[in-house]
């Protein structure tokens, strides 16, 4: 008996401590701090050094969990901390319509590029495309949309130009603002892109102006980040004023936070960077799409002295508070059932909205009810473009209407034997060159013959021409003039048709601005459709048919030539096939990219200098007309506000909307000005035949100034401004003036991002 009880107190004593020391690290776990229940900074102050590290670096793809997102971030369960999805939405939800071993498709809405968004001029209006675009996120299941983007078009050959509203920073600011607020009132988070001066695909070292910086590159980030607070902003590949933006300790705390207030947590575009220290400190707060090396190299900068622990601390707060905010942490149970009927609905609607009447000779369109066949012209009625290539190129729609089909739903009859001659020749070249872009499909030959045929068969000549675009800078030659075989058959068709008494309109099914200069008074009537994607056939009958008025304005400058373009001289060109090349990028990195036209960027620069455009910024007819009047102005002196007021009648036939733009001359001051910038814009309701709409605008404090880089401030000149309201840039309809008596410091910001160098720039 003693043995066996001596055997069981030994037992005891060598088991307790087991018992224990499962039990403390039972409770240990249970009572680890979780995110969500304690305080953010007790959670992060409970992480291990590489938990802290696996918060601030992505976790790659995970093509299981949402086939086709584009990242994922690490998940710390013990702490409560979930993995959350990113995905791309440049014009709607990026993701895999199938599944693996999964019956069921996963369609998103595919609505219209960003430019022909713009192009509505109508914030109501991509509001609901946001919430759409909101909605889809949240019914899938995505934390974070990598959405929009606002860079300026700066140069037309800008191969991400579609990804972005517009030339003007206004626009684009207003048009982000609209997009953001919606998105997130369906609990899905932003990422707005890409910030900044990305205006062509570089890793170079851009070089501009403070001045510039804040009035054009970096204007339509602070209005979306203060008008809407999105959850994160993107930083980019290239060089600002020397060091790349995602390790730019000035453009993240000084400008982003200090200046602008903003709250959220910067995360870096797809492996863009070099130094992760360098991005730690600077404040880029998530690097994606990660990689086991850049965890690493952030653990072993804490320890090897090189990266203060307390740098981790502060980013991985930043992502946790908007983390809080997730899908994934709130535990939503997603449908996998958006409402895609009613959204196609709307991206037919808002395709209709931003397409633009060029021209209109002898009111050509809409088409007259007697026209039954249409003759349809070049390889794009027939395989219209509806998406970019590269990163938008992903198909996320159910189906795509195309022109010849959207013709046929409207009740007109495709010429049969030439849509097959058109079917045929497109099928050829694909055997020929499979890997060929169909951009870059040479257009289809039509003889003299050919053409006075069908304009004896048909009753219209409809003649498409398209563009495509996407990562890449796009090429002068190529992309912006069209070529010999395009030019040949506008003319020749056109001659055809003009023969016989007939008509012939050109659709333009593009993604960024060309020459129009030489050829657009050949055919009676231009459409501008651009990409509207999803709906592109329906919605550019919808048009042409007169069941909808056109309504859309340019938000960017069509020239005569490319060569009138300020920055034609100082545009890196880099050929599409070498540009993946290390090497290439590695040259590029080395490169210096100088912004000599500083502020003169699109209008600013063409009306400034007085440079003939095709198309002047905010151009657009309708087919009927409107008459401005009854002007009213708050004051002749500017007091905290100016206001006016302005009645738009519809004088004509039809029912229509106009888009009313604002636009401010300043007086002389320190600063070199342009001759005037857009301040504020509205669109009108439908208005009925002889219908009248009183239209508000508010001028604030900050609309009247520039920015001075010796005072780093805001300031507004003593003078007399003149306020213009118009149609377009250079179709002002009414004046007012106001003088403002003394000179206003509006708004004092942080010294920053001064390139330091001189900039030999253009002046008026």
């Amino acid at each position: 008996m003693k043995g066996n009880k001596s055997s069981d107190i030994l037992v005891m004593f060598l088991v307790l401590p087991l018992i224990c020391f499962h039990a403390c690290a039972r409770e240990k776990t249970v009572s680890a701090p979780q995110l969500g229940t304690n305080p953010i900074n007790e959670v992060i102050g409970a992480m291990t050094l590489r938990e802290k590290a696996m918060v601030l670096v992505g976790a790659g793809a995970d093509p299981q969990r949402i086939p086709g997102a584009v990242g994922i971030t690490h998940e710390i369960p013990r702490l409560g901390i979930p993995s959350i999805v990113l995905a791309d939405a440049h014009s709607g939800l990026r993701i895999n319509p199938t599944r693996e071993d999964d019956p069921e498709t996963y369609h998103s809405t595919d609505f219209p590029i960003a430019t022909q968004l713009a192009s509505t001029w109508d914030l109501d209006l991509v509001y609901a495309v946001g919430k759409a675009i909101g909605n889809e996120g949240l019914e899938y299941g995505v934390d974070v949309l990598l959405a929009p983007g606002l860079n300026i078009h700066r140069n037309p050959l800008g191969g991400r130009n579609m990804e972005y509203f517009s030339e003007d920073p206004l626009v684009s600011g207003k048009m982000a603002g609209a997009m953001v607020s919606a998105i997130q009132s369906e609990g899905v988070g932003t990422s707005i892109k890409h910030f900044v001066a990305y205006n062509q695909k570089t890793t170079s070292n851009v070089i501009v102006s403070e001045r510039a910086l804040r009035e054009i590159y970096m204007k339509g980030f602070r209005l979306a980040v203060e008008d809407a607070a999105p959850w994160a902003v993107m930083s980019t590949y290239n060089r600002l004023n020397g060091p790349y933006t995602s390790e730019n300790s000035e453009l993240f705390t000084k400008v982003l936070r200090d200046d602008w207030g903003f709250q959220g947590y910067v995360m870096t575009d797809w492996d863009s960077g070099k130094d992760v220290v360098a991005q730690m400190n600077a404040g880029n707060d998530l690097l994606m799409a990660g990689s086991s090396e850049q965890l690493e190299s952030i653990v072993n900068a804490v320890k090897e002295g090189n990266l203060e622990e307390s740098v981790l601390d502060r980013n991985a707060k930043r992502i946790l508070n908007k983390l809080l905010q997730t899908l994934s942490f709130r535990g939503f149970d997603y449908s996998n059932k958006p409402n895609l009927e009613e959204h196609a609905r709307l991206a037919r609607q808002v395709a209709t909205e931003g397409m633009l009447l060029l021209t209109n000779h002898n009111g050509a369109l809409p088409i007259a009810g007697d026209i039954q066949t249409i003759a349809a012209f070049g390889k794009t009625s027939y395989e219209v473009i509806t998406a970019g290539v590269s990163s938008p190129e992903i198909t996320h729609h159910t189906t795509y209407i195309r022109l010849a089909e959207g013709l046929q739903n409207g009740g007109y009859t495709v010429h049969k034997s030439l849509q097959e001659e058109y079917l045929s020749y497109i099928a050829e070249m694909r055997v020929k060159e499979p890997t060929q872009r169909f951009s870059f499909m040479p257009e289809m030959h039509i003889s003299d013959q050919r053409a006075r045929q069908m304009a004896d068969e048909a009753d219209i000549a409809l003649i498409t021409i398209g563009r495509n675009s996407g990562m890449e800078n796009r090429a002068e030659n190529s992309e912006f003039n069209l070529a010999d075989a395009e030019q040949w058959l506008i003319r020749t068709v056109s001659e055809a048709f003009h023969e016989e008494g007939k008509i012939a309109i050109v659709v333009l099914n593009i993604s960024s601005v060309i020459e129009t200069s030489s050829w657009k008074d050949i055919p009676d009537a231009i459409l501008l459709a651009w990409q509207p994607r999803q709906e592109v056939g329906n919605s550019i009958v919808d048009v042409i048919s007169g069941k909808a008025n056109p309504s859309g304005k340019l938000a960017t400058t069509f020239p005569i030539s490319y060569q009138d373009e300020p920055s034609a001289k100082n545009f890196l060109e880099i050929e599409p096939e070498t540009t993946h090349s290390k090497e290439v990028e590695e040259d590029a990195a080395l490169k210096e990219l100088v912004y000599e036209e500083d502020i003169y960027v699109g209008y600013r620069y063409f009306n400034t200098f007085d440079i003939p455009v095709a198309y002047e910024f905010g151009y657009g007819l309708s087919y009927t007309e409107f008459e401005y009047g009854n002007t009213q102005a708050s004051s002749k002196k500017f007091g905290d506000t100016f206001t006016i007021s302005v009645d738009i009648v519809n004088t004509g036939d039809v029912a229509g909307r106009e888009v009313v733009q604002v636009y401010l001359s300043a007086p002389e001051g320190n600063n070199d000005k342009p001759k005037e910038e857009l301040v504020a814009f509205r669109k009108t309701k439908s208005l009925e035949a002889g219908e009248t709409e009183t239209l508000g605008f508010t001028i604030n404090k900050i609309d009247l100034t520039s920015f001075d880089e010796a005072t780093a401030a805001w300031v507004a000149d003593a003078g007399n401004y003149t306020v213009k309201i118009g149609a377009s840039s250079r179709d002002i309809r009414e004046t007012v003036s106001f003088t403002l008596d003394h000179e206003l410091i509006v708004r004092q910001v942080n010294k920053a991002l001064a390139p330091g160098r001189e900039i030999d720039t253009i002046e008026r």
